[in-house]
């Protein structure tokens, strides 16, 4: 008789329990994780007498079309120009941020020259000064060229990210293989065409990763917004919603939980669009020559 072949992994009593340990810490992590938002969904539902009384619950509410009908009626809150104007300045951001990242980050590795060295080294110590450091000379700089109450100035300065740089030169060096360069530069191929055509596509995980974060950042950013737009027809999605504070003998939550979740919705369908190249990537860093 053919002997059975076991190909299961023969644990010991130790490690069976260390493995339900690591699972209910993942369940309950993962359930931490979820709460937040849980709850800010609920409480979209919900009146703003019921979330005084229990602030947290689980039972969805009835008054979402009131919530909606709040929201329609507050002066400071259009929630179309609101995702509007953020959508443009993610999206243009985002592009702009990962294209010209990824083409400094293989002017870094593709080429020898002479000053690589020291000019990587700037993009690292540009990384270390906090962007409200600058953002005084920012504002004063954009209010004399006049680009004050603009998207522009909250999109072109997306060009230079030393973060998104540095991110994908040590993507690049271990996954760029530099004989497919070499074999177009041959075929004469120019750099622009070798760049698009063949460094792009390799570069995809790393791109939607940092395409993730952009776009996440650039649409959650309150504080460079709310010193250069003052126009009620620029202002983004962070600005309404924290306009959303009522007066002093009323303040709606269960309108200002339904604008955070507008807010929130667009990145979720970001995220889930591009996670698959973000596992990608992953277990492309994982394989070993």
């Amino acid at each position: 008789m053919a002997k059975k072949l076991h190909t299961g992994i023969q644990r010991t009593p130790a490690q069976k329990v260390f493995r339900v340990i690591q699972y209910i810490v993942c369940i309950f992590l993962a359930i931490l994780s979820l709460f937040p938002f849980v709850i800010m969904l609920v409480n979209a539902t919900r009146s703003t007498i019921q979330i005084q009384n229990h602030p947290i619950s689980f039972v969805f509410g009835s008054s979402l079309m009131n919530n909606i009908r709040i929201l329609n009626r507050t002066e400071m809150f259009s929630a179309v120009t609101g995702l509007k104007n953020s959508f443009i300045i993610s999206a243009c951001a985002t592009a702009l941020t990962v294209y010209f990242s990824t083409l400094t980050a293989y002017a870094l590795v593709a080429y020898e020259w002479k000053l690589k060295g020291p000019f990587f080294a700037f993009i690292l110590g540009v990384m270390m000064i906090p962007a409200t450091v600058t953002s005084i000379g920012f504002y004063q700089f954009m209010y004399r060229i006049h680009w004050t109450n603009s998207l522009l100035p909250l999109i072109i300065p997306a060009v230079a990210a030393p973060g998104t740089v540095f991110f994908m030169r040590q993507f690049m060096v271990p996954a760029l293989p530099m004989e497919i360069v070499q074999s177009a530069r041959v075929d004469g191929a120019a750099e622009f065409r070798t760049f698009n055509q063949i460094v792009l596509p390799i570069m995809k995980p790393a791109m939607a990763t940092q395409a993730i974060f952009c776009f996440v950042g650039n649409w959650n950013n309150l504080f460079i917004p709310s010193i250069l737009l003052t126009n009620r027809d620029k202002y983004t999605m962070p600005i309404m919603v924290s306009l959303l504070n009522g007066d002093v003998y009323k303040t709606e939550y269960g309108a200002i939980y339904l604008g955070i979740l507008l807010t929130v919705l667009p990145i979720f369908v970001i995220y889930f669009a591009l996670s698959k190249y973000i596992i990608a990537g992953v277990a492309l860093g994982g394989v070993k020559e």
